[in-house]
């Protein structure tokens, strides 16, 4: 035994003691937290926790914080929304507020960083919301039905791209093989207003000028106006002369989106 060990001690004095140095280009893991935050864990480095010296997750990395929680595996534990913290700690990490599009809690994300105590990143979300709402123009929708005093249906949008997709939908529906949409119908890219129509014993139908093509009952126009403005994702805000029962046989109709 006492050969066994004097032979290992040898060989270990034999050793070059850089090779138990570690490699200077070695790099050292810098210290990681781990957070529990409402029942999510999240693992950073404590200097990014660190990036706004005084603030609530400051004081928790630097176990400045009097009180603080802990969890069974021994983690800092924190009970505010544990999902939204994920935005929290990608601000620490770029500077920057960085929110998936249609991000709809923003007046949360707000509480939530003003209760971590970082105030830059309030103010972020804050004019991240005011530049949104400023940028979504309200988009309105009329339909005037006057065709009982010979004015045909109106109908107007300040969205143009519902206009044309009004005009294709007239065409599908048409009884008639149309080539496109009469231009007899256009007054602007904005609006269209169908005149002419006949009363029949099927319903009141829309006719073209010139010939009296049948194009469709003016029920149906109505309805795919309707059903297109709701599936477009427009609000009924007010209709005139509701007392017929059904919405399409109201003489006018205000949407907004």
């Amino acid at each position: 035994m006492e050969l066994k060990l004097g032979r290992m001690e040898s060989e270990l004095n034999h050793i070059n003691p850089d090779l138990l140095q570690p490699s200077k280009n070695c790099k050292v893991l810098p210290l990681m937290v781990t957070l529990n935050v409402g029942g999510y864990l999240y693992i950073t480095q404590k200097q990014t926790l660190s990036k706004y010296p005084g603030s609530f997750l400051d004081e928790v990395a630097s176990r400045k914080r009097q009180g603080a929680l802990i969890d069974s595996k021994g983690n800092p534990f924190i009970d505010r929304d544990g999902p939204l913290f994920r935005h929290i700690l990608n601000f620490l990490r770029t500077g920057e507020l960085i929110l998936p599009e249609g991000f709809q809690e923003c007046g949360l994300l707000v509480r939530e960083a003003e209760f971590y105590g970082l105030e830059r990143l309030a103010e972020a979300i804050k004019e991240h919301e005011r530049t949104r709402c400023s940028s979504a123009e309200t988009t309105f929708l009329e339909v005037i039905d006057s065709h009982e005093r010979s004015q045909g249906l109106k109908v107007f949008c300040s969205d143009p791209d519902f206009i044309e997709r009004l005009k294709g939908r007239v065409v599908q529906v048409s009884k008639s093989r149309l080539d496109g949409f009469p231009e007899e119908f256009a007054i602007s890219s904005n609006a269209v207003q169908f005149r002419h129509f006949i009363k029949s014993e099927t319903g009141t139908r829309l006719v073209l000028k010139e010939d009296n093509t049948f194009v469709c009952t003016l029920e149906t126009l109505k309805f795919e106006t309707v059903m297109m403005a709701f599936r477009r994702g427009f609000r009924l805000i007010t209709s005139l002369d509701s007392s017929k029962g059904s919405i399409v046989h109201c003489e006018g109709l205000h949407f907004i989106k």
